[in-house]
């Protein structure tokens, strides 16, 4: 970002930085060494440290205690290291920021969707929206939870639809992010029917034998819930995974195979439990009550977005 401009912390001094310069504090805040953080940054040390001192003075303040080795920070220096993050930070997402700014006549809806709920809730949730308003052309991401907030988090997509529990936190900070109910949906252990026309595997907080589960990977949304609210039970019910994916459906398939237990949602499975394909693989404890929710960041979105988050809120 050499070279890049200057921007103004104090217009009434009529006074500017480059923002290099934070980058080059950063970077020697980080090793506390001069010499290292210099050849980081590209330049000569004495390039380097003459522009740290161009910083103090603009500041007038010390920010690194040069008599210690390593070098480290001021108490000034440290309140000004969170600072200068800050503002990096803030400069980085104005490129998202304005374009957003500027696309604020665009009708295309940017979504995010886990795949269960793409293939579930969401078109019928979709047809109940346009019964009240106009829904314009959407851009739906469909994947695991996990890359659907990296989405959101880029300013990829405006709107991200998932399974939450309030007792599971996710990866999108309450306080730079809204959220608003659009549904409910429950989670459910499930096995396909044994000979004796129960389910072939069950799951039992008294059961001392071995239990197949079908698990999901890291990635996946309900499978993070599944284990931060069930993974205690599940190991005194000696559930033990024999197959792992991040697709619940992939995990239905299986599970109607006969190849163990899948913590399906009601969702996706309502068919086969009301034909006994599938059948739930444990008591009501087993079961955990869900929201579905719709997320989107603080800022103003454009304004066929907007009409559609003011109809997803009234729901």
């Amino acid at each position: 970002m050499a070279n890049a401009g200057f921007f103004f912390f104090n217009a009434a001094k009529a006074s500017s930085v480059n923002l290099s310069w934070l980058e080059d504090f950063l970077a020697v805040a980080s090793s506390g060494n001069f010499s290292r953080a210099a050849e980081e940054r590209h330049m000569t040390q004495p390039a380097f440290s003459r522009r740290i001192r161009a910083l103090e003075e603009w500041l007038g303040v010390v920010l690194i205690d040069r008599t210690s080795h390593p070098a480290t920070l001021t108490e000034t220096g440290e309140w000004f290291r969170a600072v200068a993050q800050e503002i990096l930070s803030r400069v980085a997402r104005v490129p998202d920021e304005a374009r957003a700014i500027s696309d604020v006549s665009s009708a295309t809806l940017r979504l995010a969707s886990t795949h269960a709920l793409s293939f579930t809730f969401l078109p019928s949730w979709l047809r109940s929206l346009e019964s009240r308003t106009t829904v314009g052309p959407i851009r739906l991401v469909s994947d695991v939870l996990q890359q659907c907030e990296t989405l959101m988090l880029q300013g990829s997509v405006q709107f991200l639809l998932s399974h939450w529990h309030e007792l599971v936190p996710g990866r999108l900070d309450p306080s730079s992010y809204r959220s608003v109910r659009v549904g409910a949906d429950s989670l459910l252990p499930v096995s396909a029917p044994g000979a004796d026309g129960g389910a072939r595997h069950v799951l039992s907080s008294a059961g001392k034998s071995r239990v197949p589960m079908l698990a999901y990977s890291s990635e996946s949304g309900i499978g993070r819930i599944v284990r931060a609210l069930r993974g205690a039970a599940l190991e005194q019910a000696h559930a033990e995974p024999v197959f792992t994916a991040h697709l619940a459906s992939v995990l239905k398939t299986m599970a109607l195979d006969g190849r163990g237990v899948a913590w399906l949602p009601a969702s996706l499975i309502q068919d086969e439990l009301d034909g006994g394909r599938l059948m739930e693989a444990g008591g009501s404890e087993w079961r955990i009550e869900v929201e579905i929710r719709l997320f989107r960041g603080q800022t103003v979105l454009p304004r066929a977005a907007e009409v559609f988050w003011g109809a997803a809120s009234a729901t």
